[in-house]
């Protein structure tokens, strides 16, 4: 009979209720596999956000990649006009993986379109500029590649040592900025401030989170022009699966500092009680 023979209907032995939770690259997995599906989801979700303006970059930039060395100004410009929504999409997936990370089951839809309203205008400036910093760093890799002769890079060692620098502190300073975005009400100017105290305050695990989340494109950056055929996955999975490898190190200090599940245990407790009281 074997597996057929199984009765999936009786109880098993279910999951201890303080049962401490995985830590490290055991809780990275557990979670990549848990909510793989979820993953998927949000990362189609912010590509569709980001496709107006990535689609007007690739036009203004195309000239440039393909080797004419020119730019259209005019599309680039587009391009960071309808970057506006990316702030809020950014906003939105951080914080459903934060709610992965919490164990918080709910709607991938349904999450993201809240967080996204709640937070769109007010996260539009952070994810222009974010769309620029990206734009240019794309820029400056292609501008390193067309210095390559015979395999041997001939431009200058600063250019190469800033890209991954200024990539590497985009990659450790920006979850905090979405985090706060996520959790705590404050204007932008402050969320920036406390993102940046925050980023050199727990700056191992700062670190830590910034590498892992940019190794995947800095991987791809130094494997042009073969890494372009891994673009089907960056708007399938490398997205959300970038954002998740950070938040596995800077999550912790974040909720730890904000008492973010504790909280929100508390608000959910009394809640609770009001709708008890009422019946």
């Amino acid at each position: 009979m074997g597996i057929f023979s199984r009765n999936f209907d009786r109880p098993g032995p279910g999951v201890p209720k303080d049962q401490p939770r995985k830590k490290g690259a055991a809780r990275f997995f557990e979670l990549f596999f848990r909510d793989f599906g979820d993953l998927i989801k949000l990362n189609l979700l912010f590509s569709i956000v980001a496709a107006p303006s990535v689609i007007l970059f690739i036009l203004g930039a195309a000239p440039y990649m393909l080797g004419f060395y020119e730019l259209n100004f005019i599309f680039l410009l587009l391009s960071l006009v309808l970057a506006f929504p990316i702030g809020g999409a950014c906003v939105a997936y951080t914080y459903y993986i934060t709610k992965m990370m919490r164990d918080d089951p709910s709607f991938v839809w349904y999450e993201f379109k809240r967080k996204f309203k709640e937070n769109f205008k007010q996260a539009a400036p952070v994810g222009i500029v974010c769309a620029a910093f990206i734009y240019m760093q794309i820029i400056m890799w292609f501008q390193m590649y067309f210095q390559i002769v015979d395999g041997v890079y001939t431009g200058g060692l600063m250019w190469f040592v800033l890209a991954l620098l200024s990539f590497l502190f985009y990659s450790m300073i920006t979850p905090y900025i979405f985090m706060h975005y996520s959790y705590i009400d404050l204007k932008t100017f402050q969320i920036i401030r406390n993102s940046m105290l925050m980023t050199f305050a727990y700056l191992p695990r700062s670190f830590m989170g910034g590498l892992l989340g940019s190794i995947i494109w800095i991987i791809m950056a130094l494997q042009f022009p073969n890494s372009m055929l891994f673009f089907p996955f960056v708007v399938l999975i490398f997205i959300s699966l970038s954002m998740l490898l950070t938040l596995t190190w800077v999550w912790k200090p974040f909720n730890t500092h904000f008492e973010v599940e504790e909280t929100l245990k508390k608000r959910q407790e009394e809640e609770t009680e009001n709708i008890e009281t009422v019946l």
